[in-house]
């Protein structure tokens, strides 16, 4: 077993559930108990960081996250099973592609060994905040950024590493399915630019787009490429995919789509039940010929799309129980819960040695 795959236990007994109420549970910020801080200087590897008490953070007003944007986080979650063990998601694909970020932007960066010890310490100081099986999960949310002063000069003196959680629900909660707008102005990202990586400003500047989608009725906005304006790229947050037949496609990663963790895990789950997986440029076209259409994510887990507008002309696709969308999400969600043997490895389990 890997290192970062080793159940991290500790002597402290088990809380009881914070006080939330679970059936209410959104997909937002909830303040919990407590986070995880580590700092770098310029020229020097990340060392082990600490957990400390939630509270607001200090950071110089030249900070370079603040003037250049010198930032980027992750998304991943821990899940309660029934039989009280506590479960994270993959997280050494999450430390790959923070590294892989990192570089892009000119960070230092934590290794993935120390990447997961963070999250599995974020998650037992936090313990009491993840919902029970079934009513939600505990979302984590790790970040690295230019934390030094800096003006107009390169190296920045600082970097930080920090990772919080809060308890979550459904990202989507219209189990009908969403009904998307093709954007066929505004760009989500730019060849040689940021869009592959969780960069902090890959978000921002496509907010503007998504208030105006759902200003008028749609769930969200799928965006197409920079450069021809013809295929379709990703949603504000999640990958897509378009199945036909028995072949299923998703826009191939070129450096301006993210590549997603549940992307990557769809992909190999859609292969075992039979069907051909093509990651290929998609055109418009093939996408509203399509016979079902959904989206991947952290948040998102795997989610039907029942209609896309393109240009005030509306395309409906399969939805219900017998989508693949929807075999998929049982799927997955067995195995990120702990409902059914992991045979592929990608569970690691936090703390074996408590039951709560």
């Amino acid at each position: 077993m890997a290192p970062s795959a080793q159940p991290l236990t500790t002597s402290v007994p088990d809380e009881k559930y914070a006080n939330v109420k679970w059936e209410d549970l959104g997909f937002g910020f909830v303040r919990t108990d407590n986070m995880y801080v580590a700092k770098c200087k310029h020229g020097e590897n990340f060392q082990e960081g600490s957990i400390v008490p939630f509270a607001d953070f200090h950071i110089s007003p030249c900070a370079a996250v603040l003037h250049y944007g010198q930032g980027l986080y992750e998304g991943l979650k821990a899940y309660r099973t029934e039989d009280g063990r506590i479960i994270i998601f993959r997280p050494d694909q999450n430390g790959l592609r923070l590294q892989a970020g990192a570089d892009r932007l000119c960070m230092p960066y934590p290794s993935v060994d120390q990447f997961v010890s963070a999250i599995k310490q974020v998650v037992l100081a936090n313990k009491k905040w993840i919902p029970p099986p079934g009513k939600g999960t505990l979302y984590i949310r790790p970040i690295l950024f230019g934390s030094g002063p800096i003006l107009g000069s390169f190296p920045v003196p600082e970097y930080t590493f920090l990772v919080f959680a809060c308890p979550v629900g459904r990202y989507h909660k219209d189990n009908s399915g969403l009904n998307l707008k093709i954007e066929d102005k505004v760009r989500r990202a730019f060849p040689s630019g940021t869009g592959g990586v969780k960069s902090i400003t890959n978000y921002c500047p496509v907010w503007k787009t998504l208030a105006e989608a759902k200003a008028q009725g749609f769930s969200d906005v799928l965006f197409l490429d920079a450069a021809t304006g013809k295929n379709v790229e990703e949603l504000f947050a999640s990958n897509i995919f378009i199945v036909k037949g028995n072949v299923v496609s998703t826009p191939q990663i070129s450096g301006t789509i993210l590549p997603g963790v549940t992307r990557k895990s769809i992909i190999e789950l859609t292969r075992d039940f039979g069907y051909k997986v093509e990651e290929r440029v998609i055109p418009v076209e093939d996408l509203l010929d399509s016979e079902e259409v959904f989206c991947t994510g952290t948040a998102a887990i795997v989610t039907t799309i029942a209609s896309v507008t393109f240009k005030d002309k509306k395309s409906s696709f399969k939805t219900g129980e017998k989508s693949l969308a929807a075999k998929l999400f049982a799927t997955l969600t067995d195995i990120q819960m702990g409902r059914v043997e992991d045979t592929k490895g990608w569970t690691v389990e936090i703390d074996r040695s408590h039951q709560g």
